[in-house]
């Protein structure tokens, strides 16, 4: 009977770290997405201010580069919590993205800009939305992104919209 105790206590201890190893895992997969999602923020804001023909979006470009440039020093500051080793850039799919709109310039580059940061924010919002209910380095850092990643969301809407 003891035995049988101590194996059930053995298992119980066994499926509590598998269960804290599973969300440190999904934190860290959290971070690398929200850090390469940063880098490519920047990267796409930078060439907004370049390819841009309205003022609009290249002050939107402009908010972009600088809000995410400083919510990557705090998401690798999370990362750095967590023990991690972080991303140094986007994703393949986001360099592709990236390339892909550097051929364009003028209104059609204002067009789809304006579509593609509806798209990138309504799906950043959702997952940072899903993240910050954790409680640790990579919640709090998703928590206090939120309202920025909002504030970016409406301003390409109204962009999108042509206002």
């Amino acid at each position: 009977m003891n035995r049988f105790l101590v194996s059930l206590g053995t298992v119980a201890l066994m499926a509590i770290s598998v269960a804290d190893a599973s969300a440190k895992d999904k934190h860290e997969a959290f971070l690398k997405k929200a850090i390469e999602g940063n880098f490519a923020e920047v990267s796409m804001g930078e060439l907004a201010q370049q390819n841009g023909q309205s003022d609009a979006v290249k002050s939107f470009g402009r908010m972009l580069s600088t809000d995410h440039a400083a919510a990557n020093q705090k998401a690798l500051n999370a990362a750095q919590g967590l023990g991690m080793n972080p991303p140094s850039g986007p994703n393949a799919k986001q360099k592709a993205d990236h390339d892909k709109m550097a051929r364009m310039s003028g209104e059609s580059f204002d067009k789809k800009f304006a579509s593609h940061m509806v798209a990138d924010h309504q799906k950043d919002i959702a997952e940072y939305k899903k993240a910050s209910k954790s409680k640790d380095a990579a919640g709090e850092y998703a928590s206090g992104q939120i309202d920025t990643l909002q504030k970016h969301l409406d301003t390409a809407k109204s962009l999108k919209a042509g206002r």
